[in-house]
């Protein structure tokens, strides 16, 4: 399927979205709240990106954005990149760990990492760190009191 045809068929459910095509890769930006319909129709037909191959979060200062990469398994060469902004005071999104079953493990490093609440996640706790660890060490404000490191 090509870029072109993603893009009409994501259109078509998500009249808002945007895009852009600079990368390598066609890159998807929603709202949040619309994250997970689709999600949910871009792993089923016609598209059926059916593997997660990476989810993380960048911090802007401003805000998070939520980045999920995607590809079908049955087709390597369809590659996408979806992202979605969420609050930076309150980040929280829905989870896709009932659509793609990688997003469990990731979805917990960036709860741990950034703060950020995945809705209906079924074992959304740290991975790292220990209980007690204050702040979230990959987000821009954090300051490490022990080792002085500042980013």
């Amino acid at each position: 399927m090509t870029n072109e045809a993603i893009k009409e068929y994501i259109t078509g459910h998500i009249p808002t979205a945007s895009f852009d095509e600079t990368g390598e890769w066609l890159n998807i930006l929603v709202e949040s709240k619309q994250l997970k319909s689709l999600a949910t129709s871009l792993n089923g037909q016609p598209i059926q990106l059916d593997f997660l191959f990476c989810l993380t979060c960048v911090d802007y200062e401003t805000h998070l954005t939520m980045v999920y990469h995607l590809t079908s398994s049955k087709d390597r060469t369809m590659n996408i990149v979806l992202k979605a902004n969420v609050d930076r005071t309150t980040p929280e999104i829905e989870t896709v760990c009932d659509i793609w079953r990688t997003a469990e493990f990731h979805e917990r490093e960036v709860f741990e990492m950034f703060g950020v609440q995945f809705l209906n996640h079924p074992d959304l706790r740290k991975l790292i760190l220990e209980e007690d660890f204050k702040g979230y060490p990959l987000r821009k404000d954090f300051e490490d009191p022990i080792n002085m490191i500042k980013l």
